[in-house]
């Protein structure tokens, strides 16, 4: 989500929350990609094999980066009927998990294959996690089971 949008959701149980690459994660694996070399480096490991890993390391991590930068946009619609729809298609089995501010919502769609989305901070504010979280309570698979910890 931009800062300047807000989620499409309202006291009605239909709700939006999109969901983008987080600038924090990347920036953290970029970082990871430059301080894993020098720690390989910094090791007692014989040069040629420290260097050869370093290598793989640094390659490593620009590579887990950009391969998450360019992760597509997302959108999460909980319909009024209790129905939730990724980009359009259905999902069942969904579960919302929070770790402070982090929010991971895990679903399994189309058989057995489990997918998962992670909101950082900077893609998911107070406001919109709070959203998210109501909508994940008015789900009828929600009922009777506890709620997510804040």
């Amino acid at each position: 989500m931009t800062p300047s949008s807000k989620p499409s959701c309202s006291g009605s149980s239909r709700c939006r929350i999109d969901w983008r690459p987080s600038r924090w994660l990347t920036a953290l694996l970029l970082l990871l990609a430059v301080l894993a070399p020098l720690a390989v480096l910094a090791s007692e490991m014989p040069r040629p094999a420290a260097w050869m890993l370093a290598c793989a390391a640094a390659i490593h991590g620009l590579w887990l980066a950009a391969r998450e930068w360019r992760r597509p946009r997302r959108t999460l619609l909980f319909t009024g009927d209790g129905r939730v729809l990724l980009d359009g298609r259905a999902l069942a089995d969904i579960a919302l998990h929070r770790r402070g501010p982090l929010a991971f919502v895990s679903w399994r769609a189309g058989g057995r294959r489990r997918g998962r989305l992670a909101w950082w901070p900077d893609t998911l504010g107070p406001a919109a996690r709070r959203e998210l979280l109501l909508a994940m309570d008015r789900l009828p698979a929600a009922r009777g089971r506890p709620s997510v910890a804040p």
